[in-house]
């Protein structure tokens, strides 16, 4: 019986969770898309899955109806890649994986949070010690980028369209 097997036909719901949701390239995935970053060049760019880990991790999360495709361009045929209601259950999950990191994974002097999470209604920050709520969406929550983390995303962005061009030629 393989790992995934035995998770499949156990009770316990949080290895059943591992089992669907819960690899690195998952949530890398998943935040992406919370982030806005639907095609596969952008997920692929921040992520560092290789184009095939990204497609297998992309066809097992449409699989498990976390994601669904939706063409943009029908020659050549592309698509880009949503959540569902399903896929955004796992927000409360990422904002408190971002919380649990914010109270043990420490930033140097002077860092703060990668992304600032404001509520819209109440205008209150949501840090470490925020009650999170599995009704949570970032869509009901305003994020702002931090400088360093703006510059960290567009350096990676710019090597990975580096590296594409270098290998095409």
């Amino acid at each position: 019986m393989t790992p995934d097997e035995a998770t499949e036909e156990t009770l316990c719901p949080i290895a059943r969770t591992l089992n669907v949701a819960c690899d690195r390239g998952t949530l890398l995935i998943m935040r992406e898309l919370s982030m806005g970053n639907h095609r596969f060049d952008e997920i692929q760019a921040q992520t560092g899955l290789s184009p095939t880990l990204l497609s297998a991790r992309l066809k097992r999360l449409e699989e498990s109806g976390l994601i669904e495709r939706r063409i943009y361009s029908s020659k050549p045929r592309r698509y880009e890649y949503h959540a569902t209601e399903k896929g955004l259950d796992l927000d409360a999950i990422l904002v408190m994986l971002r919380a649990w990191g914010m109270k043990w994974t420490p930033y140097d002097d002077g860092q703060g949070p990668a992304i600032s999470i404001t509520d819209r209604e109440t205008g209150k920050q949501v840090d470490q010690d925020t009650s999170i709520s599995a009704s949570f969406r970032f869509s009901d929550y305003d994020g702002t980028l931090s400088a360093e983390f703006a510059n960290e995303r567009a350096l990676r962005r710019s090597r990975f369209q580096q590296d594409r061009r270098a290998k095409s030629s």
